[in-house]
């Protein structure tokens, strides 16, 4: 780093993104992307409006707004639209975090929640997760903070029912409640009627997972009227046109394909449950997910020798390092054909280890 970097930033540990290899042949497991491409109606209106680039987008993106309000059935002056799920949780930190108010979320959750804590020099806790992995609400009611809950948690993949969310929602009123549900079109149930009874409640959401548009970095957030005001006031002061005309296109496809979304999402499911199964009949603990993908480990073979043996295979799946999970490797799910050969590399893994 140059001697020019603020002191506040010497310290800050960035965010590290899920390797993108340009490997020929590799199975692609790693960062919970679609396998299935867009919506062809996404590729349609997105290349028309490829023709009107020297123009500047809808900086309101007012008719996406709309469609996405319909179709999580709230008002649109209730829905703010972003660039990926990224840009509006760190509008939460900037416009609910300070030095007086701070955070608080997981210990073992998204990695982008404590850098964005840093960045801002918001003071914020970790709540360690139970024995099992799973969020604790309890510790989370009556904290005074603005708390982060990611639901499906990751890397985990467990869920927690919208009504024991509420719960810490009631707890806390004079704090905003944020639900990060990236993940919730695979199995789970979205916190968004919630917002017609709480004014501290923020949903966010991403196009990146299920409508596969991890590519084009598009998401948005819900929640009463007041909250989205205060988050376009840090859109507008930050980057008024966030989202780019192709994007802005690409997003209004994808929604008049919910059908094809649907579709999808079903196949993710039927396929995750599939090798969850597979995976627990050749002695792997799983956690249960209702994500996009699988946390796995094998009580024999430590998860850094599985992350290596799938990649000298060419799969690649999403290792971490940390003290708590390091034995566990996350798995996106992908066509059933990759699953079959990620299951028949880990056979192949587990006869060379176990021999």
């Amino acid at each position: 780093m140059s001697r020019f970097l603020s002191d506040r930033l010497k310290a800050l540990e960035p965010y590290t993104p899920g390797e993108q290899p340009q490997i020929l042949n590799l199975i692609k497991l790693n960062t919970n992307e679609s396998p299935f491409p867009p919506s062809e109606k996404a590729v349609a209106n997105a290349t028309c409006e490829a023709e009107k680039l020297q123009l500047y987008p809808d900086p309101e993106c007012k008719k996406l707004t709309e469609e996405i309000a319909e179709l999580v059935g709230v008002a649109a002056d209730e829905v703010l639209v972003t660039n990926g799920s990224d840009e509006i949780l760190n509008f939460a930190f900037m416009a609910y975090c300070d030095t007086e108010n701070g955070a608080a979320f997981p210990d073992i959750t998204y990695g982008f929640y404590k850098v964005f804590a840093q960045l801002g020099s918001i003071p914020y806790i970790e709540i360690p997760l139970t024995d099992s992995l799973e969020i604790n609400l309890e510790e989370y009611k009556g904290i005074g903070k603005t708390i982060f809950i990611a639901n499906p948690n990751a890397p985990t993949g467990i869920f927690i029912e919208p009504e024991e969310i509420e719960e810490v929602i009631k707890a806390n009123p004079d704090s905003v409640v944020v639900v990060d549900e990236a993940y919730v079109d695979f199995g789970g149930r979205s916190c968004i009627p919630l917002i017609k009874k709480y004014d501290n409640l923020l949903v966010t959401q991403t196009f990146s997972k299920s409508r596969s548009m991890a590519g084009a970095r598009l998401g948005f957030g819900v929640g009463c009227k007041a909250l989205i005001q205060d988050l376009n006031t840090i859109k507008y002061s930050t980057n008024p046109y966030n989202i780019n005309r192709m994007t802005m296109a690409a997003g209004l496809g994808v929604l008049a394909d919910e059908e094809y979304t649907q579709a999808n999402c079903k196949t993710v499911c039927e396929n995750r449950e599939y090798t969850q199964k597979a995976l627990k009949e050749l002695g792997f603990d799983v956690t249960g997910s209702k994500a996009n993908f699988i946390f796995a480990k094998h009580p024999s073979v430590s998860g850094e020798k599985i992350y290596q043996g799938l990649r000298d295979r060419k799969i690649l799946v999403r290792h971490f390092s940390a003290e708590r999970i390091c034995e566990y490797n996350r798995i996106t799910v992908g066509t059933k054909n990759q699953m079959d050969a990620f299951l028949d590399a880990i056979r192949a893994i587990l006869k060379e280890e176990l021999k």
